[in-house]
């Protein structure tokens, strides 16, 4: 518990009842006591009240009634930037702020009695300045309290809030988009000038009314409850709405979502719509052009891999249907009859027996006066867009209608003469269904099948030439042939059996066809350079000398100079050159190594070799053919290509291959 006071003494009566010397002198001591304490606890209100001040970021000093200044804070010292001692006594408007007078405010405080406030700009910092007045208890003025309140970024914020403000309202009355806000009863808040140019009013004008006043009954009822179902939902809302305008029926996407109170609760819809009608007529018009984009590219698939006619035209037809969806398509060839008729040659799609019920011819007279029958006679794109209402489609028009044909088109097939030879028509379940793009892409499509059928007669023509060429060729190799068996009649057949051995090893390596084919050629006439040789020297039963076999080795040469002038699809004369070559350079007549022999010269090399020390010759009998597969086997890699060895090593060991006689 706190202590008591200590109790004051009581001065002591002098014999006449009055105090003292000595209790007098104690009750002064007493009243100084007292003087300082009180002096004390003024000057510690004092501090605490300066702390508490200078504890205070903002600028705030005492001035009297000619503005002087009595006390100032840290904050108000710092803003100064002098000393305390040059600041008390001082005209504040000479100090800071530093102004040409004191601010109106404080007259107005110090005669109104009440606090006053405004606004004031110094050294690019926004200050609030605020006056309270003090009074005595007569009402008499003793001094006011300046507070200097630093606002700078409140009003940076409040200047960033009123430019985004203006943005955002500069943005909404130029934006394209209608941007409006309803009440929860429906009534326009704010919209933007784009929606009220919609209904030819200000936007202004608007402002509470409701839509029910400017929209037909159902757009409004459509919109409204669209609005009810964000604000039960409070969620977002992306949607299509429609408004009639003087043009037609126009189409909006329109993001919906809802604006809420602090609670929570909704208190209106915001909504931002864009028109999207022309948009959507381009994305219908993409969406036609896309499916005929679909339809060319697989068309040209079907034309890559097409190798018959006929296939081509119903493959065409299937693709025209399955991928683009069109209803139907029929690809007719024109007849040079007597009623130029128009022949059915492939079609496709939902009932196709609609072709055995009517009849097109591309004669000018009624049947022929559809789209099929003009683009015959025309060679241009003919487009019926409406069955219903298209004149020239009356001899057709209840069967296609029946059939759910609305419009067709039909394109011509030109051959490289300009001349049309046929047209493919194609149908769809929908009016005004080819627009100018989806045309364009569709004669693409016509002209790529007219060249495929064009390029398929053509090719068919070329490979019946072709074989007759190669037939031409075969007998003319086989009478050269023939000369030097002629010749030399020991060696007869020679030529076939390396040539028919040549090609069987190039089969089992996996040669294709057409090689197969020029080795065996090749074989035929390895040995045409023999016919330069001297009929003794070929047929001379005992051994050559060095001159008669350096005249034999000449062979490879001669035969290729009589070949070279030969225009061969394939390197004839250079096999015939060089199927006496070895690998390791030993071979003749250019003693070529490795590489430089062309691979079919090996086949040959490999299959001369065999065949001749399998066969009898003037000047000894027949090795064997072990004997030659003996010798392939030593040589392999070395004189004989390694992969050709190893495959006449399998043709007769594994596959029981038997020399032709």
């Amino acid at each position: 518990m706190d202590k008591p006071p200590p109790e004051r003494p009581q001065a002591a009566a002098a014999g006449n009842g009055l105090p003292g010397p000595e209790d007098s002198r104690r009750a002064l001591l007493f009243m100084l006591e007292d003087l300082a304490a009180a002096h004390k606890q003024i000057d510690l209100a004092h501090q605490q009240w300066m702390a508490a001040l200078d504890a205070v970021d903002d600028p705030i000093f005492l001035h009297d009634a000619e503005g002087r200044i009595l006390r100032a804070n840290r904050a108000y010292q710092r803003c100064a930037g002098v000393p305390f001692k040059a600041i008390i006594g001082q005209p504040y408007h000479h100090v800071f702020p530093k102004l040409d007078a004191p601010l109106p405010a404080c007259a107005d405080a110090m005669h109104g009695g009440s606090e006053t406030m405004q606004e004031i700009s110094v050294g690019g910092r926004g200050y609030r300045s605020r006056v309270f007045p003090v009074h005595d208890e007569q009402g008499v003025f003793l001094y006011s309290v300046h507070v200097l309140e630093d606002v700078t970024e409140h009003l940076q914020m409040a200047q960033a809030v009123q430019e985004v403000n203006d943005k955002l309202h500069a943005i909404m009355d130029n934006s394209q988009s209608l941007i409006y806000m309803a009440d929860v009863e429906g009534r326009f808040q704010m919209v933007n000038r784009a929606f009220a140019q919609l209904f030819h009013m200000e936007p202004e004008q608007m402002l509470g009314q409701p839509r029910e006043a400017l929209m037909p009954k159902e757009s409004a009822q459509q919109h409204r409850d669209n609005d009810l179902q964000i604000m039960r939902s409070g969620q977002p809302l992306t949607l299509e709405e429609t408004n009639p305008q003087e043009d037609g029926l126009h189409t909006y996407l329109t993001v919906k979502f809802p604006l809420r109170k602090p609670d929570g609760s909704v208190y209106a819809v915001a909504g931002i719509s864009s028109d999207i009608t022309e948009r959507k007529r381009h994305e219908a018009e993409i969406l036609r052009v896309n499916r005929a984009l679909r339809v060319v590219s697989a068309g040209n698939q079907a034309l890559i891999h097409a190798s018959e006619e006929q296939a081509l035209l119903q493959q065409m037809c299937r693709t025209v249907v399955e991928t683009g969806g069109y209803r139907m398509a029929w690809v007719g060839y024109l007849q040079d009859d007597i009623i130029k008729s128009v022949l059915p040659m492939a079609y496709s799609g939902f009932e196709e027996s609609y072709l055995e019920t009517v009849h097109i011819t591309w004669a000018d007279e009624e049947h022929g006066r559809g789209p099929t029958g003009r683009a015959a006679r025309s060679g241009r794109t003919q487009i019926a867009q409406n069955i219903d209402t298209d004149p020239s489609l009356a001899p057709w028009r209840e069967n296609a209608l029946k059939h759910g044909y609305a419009a067709s088109i039909a394109l011509p097939l030109m051959d490289d003469g300009s001349k049309c030879f046929g047209v493919i028509t194609m149908y769809d379940a929908a009016p005004d269904a080819f627009d100018a793009e989806e045309v364009k892409v569709l004669e693409e499509l016509a002209g790529d099948l007219a060249f495929g059928i064009v390029t398929l007669r053509m090719r068919k023509a070329h490979q019946e030439h072709e074989r007759r060429l190669q037939q031409n060729m075969l007998q003319t190799v086989r009478a050269i042939s023939g000369i030097v068996e002629m010749r030399d009649p020991y060696t007869a057949g020679h030529q076939a059996r390396v040539g028919e051995l040549a090609r069987a090893i190039g089969r089992e390596m996996g040669l294709a066809e057409d090689t197969q084919h020029a080795i065996y050629l090749a074989g035929l006439v390895h040995d045409l350079g023999k016919i330069r040789i001297p009929a003794e020297i070929l047929s001379k039963p005992g051994r050559l000398s060095e001159l008669e076999y350096d005249l034999i080795k000449l062979h490879p040469q001669a035969g290729y100079d009589i070949l070279k002038g030969v225009e061969f699809s394939w390197p004839i004369a250079r096999m015939v050159l060089e199927h006496h070559e070895r690998l390791d350079g030993s071979g003749y007549p250019q003693g070529l190594q490795g590489d430089d022999i062309l691979p079919e010269s090996r086949i040959l090399c490999v299959a001369d070799v065999l065949e001749a020390m399998a066969s009898h010759r003037p000047y000894r009998p027949s090795l064997g053919i072990e004997a030659g597969l003996g010798e392939l086997s030593r040589g392999r890699g070395s004189l004989y290509d390694a992969q050709v060895v190893d495959a006449c090593l399998r043709l007769f060991r594994e596959k029981a291959y038997v020399m032709p006689r």
